[in-house]
């Protein structure tokens, strides 16, 4: 298996993304989260490609695609998603598989609806799209949304991008933290601490108010297009609970619903499960849809 490092122009900006297996295959587009970057799909790229097409990009800010400055780029979740939406369309996918994982969610649900033809199938661990998946731990946020020129708000947020919880977020909820690698929390911490990151982070963590409001319509697409959806979802997640998970259900008629003993990055701990999860899944779903069936 070969991984290729790649970078892309879009918009005038450097999209770094990671590229495996054969252009013919199925592609799988996989879609980071908060605070991590592609590198979280390096062991899940390595299991997939030799079956399917693997696109994993950086969204800017992130990992090792350019960051541009608060004057010279908004960092909402909307932006977010119009840069790879054209990173998409340059490459070009036409068709594909979204993987979300928490802010991939926002993002990728954004691109399903503005392209609800190329998404073939969902796979979404631990990407939140219901308000019951929303955690207590949500509670600092939601005070800054509410005060967000507060000195104490913006502390507790900012508390939000020290290196422990950086590592919280890695080790909570796992059965065994001293399986889980620490190259990912301080690969994300490096970022985290670049100049100007931590006010790209409050911007949208600030913006996270509007993908609550973007749920309907997530919901709308889901209930129109019924793509065939995994939920693979880690039970103990400190920010997203498993009725989060579960609420996919209400939406949804081919929705495969697994709560994984683990924290909030599954793939950290259950990466066998999830591969055996996705690669039985998709092998199901796009056989039929490549045969027809509806």
């Amino acid at each position: 298996m070969t991984v290729y490092y790649k970078t892309e122009i879009v918009d005038g900006l450097a999209i770094f993304y990671r590229e495996a297996g054969n252009q013919e295959n199925p592609t799988i587009l996989l879609l980071h989260g908060f605070p991590s970057s592609s590198h979280m799909y390096r062991n899940l790229i390595a299991e997939l490609s030799n079956e399917y097409h693997i696109i994993a990009p950086d969204y800017p800010g992130f990992g090792n695609s350019d960051q541009p400055s608060m004057a010279d780029f908004a960092y909402t979740f909307d932006n977010l998603a119009d840069v790879m939406d054209a990173f998409v369309e340059q490459l070009p996918l036409k068709k594909y598989s979204i993987y979300v994982h928490d802010y991939g969610a926002p993002v990728g649900f954004r691109l399903a609806i503005k392209h609800p033809e190329r998404v073939q199938a969902i796979i979404s661990q631990n990407g939140n799209a219901y308000e019951e998946g929303l955690l207590s731990s949500w509670a600092p946020v939601r005070t800054y949304w509410e005060n967000p020129a507060d000195d104490a708000s913006i502390n507790n947020v900012l508390g939000l991008l020290k290196p422990e919880f950086t590592k919280q977020q890695y080790v909570n909820g796992t059965r065994n933290p001293e399986k889980i690698s620490p190259d990912s929390w301080n690969l994300d911490q490096y970022v985290l601490e670049r100049p100007g990151n931590s006010e790209i982070q409050l911007a949208l963590l600030y913006d996270y108010q509007n993908n609550l409001k973007q749920y309907p319509s997530w919901h709308e697409y889901f209930r129109t297009y019924q793509p065939p959806t995994l939920v693979a979802w880690g039970k103990n997640d400190m920010f997203f609970g498993p009725d989060g998970a579960l609420a996919y259900q209400k939406d949804l008629k081919d929705v495969d619903v697994h709560l994984l003993n683990t924290g909030h990055f599954p793939l950290e701990e259950d990466l066998e499960i999830s591969v055996a999860l996705i690669k039985r899944f998709l092998g199901e779903r796009i056989k039929e849809l490549e045969n027809g069936v509806q």
